[in-house]
């Protein structure tokens, strides 16, 4: 349960999924959930504009587990207070397979691209990570930026931010 984008109480799916125990969540802010302050501004103001057009919202995204793991994330959120969405809501959580596939956009090996590309890591770490070649990592990398119709590397790191991959 969320007021103002503050966590009032978590329950014990929390560990399993974040890896937090509740205790140590409540009374903090979300963003402690969230890759970086933008993501966190940007996917807060995205489910306020939802909230506003419907009291229930769905969503994908990438957020942060205690340990500092990026993990890819669906999200469901329904407001309490429809003239104030953000006053009182109750989001839940779910981790995303890394190998599920996004229907019509990315293969499960540009998922598992992606995951650490948002965590800010290079090519060539991320073939260390993934045990295969920088230039693997680079032909993923070039997929994903046509696919998602953007211009370079760091449009398509806020695209994937900002709509969780899920287009």
């Amino acid at each position: 349960m969320l007021e103002n984008r503050v966590i009032r109480r978590a329950n014990l799916a929390v560990r399993a999924v974040f890896g937090w125990e509740p205790a140590a969540l409540e009374g903090r802010s979300m963003r402690v959930l969230y890759p970086g302050e933008t993501d966190f501004e940007r996917l807060g103001e995205r489910a306020l504009d939802a909230m506003r057009r419907a009291p229930m919202v769905r969503d994908a995204r990438f957020m942060r587990r205690q340990d500092g793991q990026i993990v890819w994330m669906e999200g469901q959120g329904v407001t309490l207070t429809p003239e104030a969405p953000h006053r009182l809501a109750i989001w839940t959580y779910r981790p995303i397979e890394p190998d599920a596939r996004v229907p019509g956009l990315l293969t499960p090996a540009e998922m598992r691209v992606a995951r650490y590309l948002v965590g800010g890591m290079t090519s060539k770490e991320i073939a260390r990570v993934l045990e295969c070649s920088p230039r693997t990592v680079e032909v993923h990398r070039a997929s994903m930026i046509r696919k998602m119709q953007v211009r370079n590397s760091v449009e398509l790191i806020r695209s994937l931010l900002d709509s969780g991959a899920a287009g």
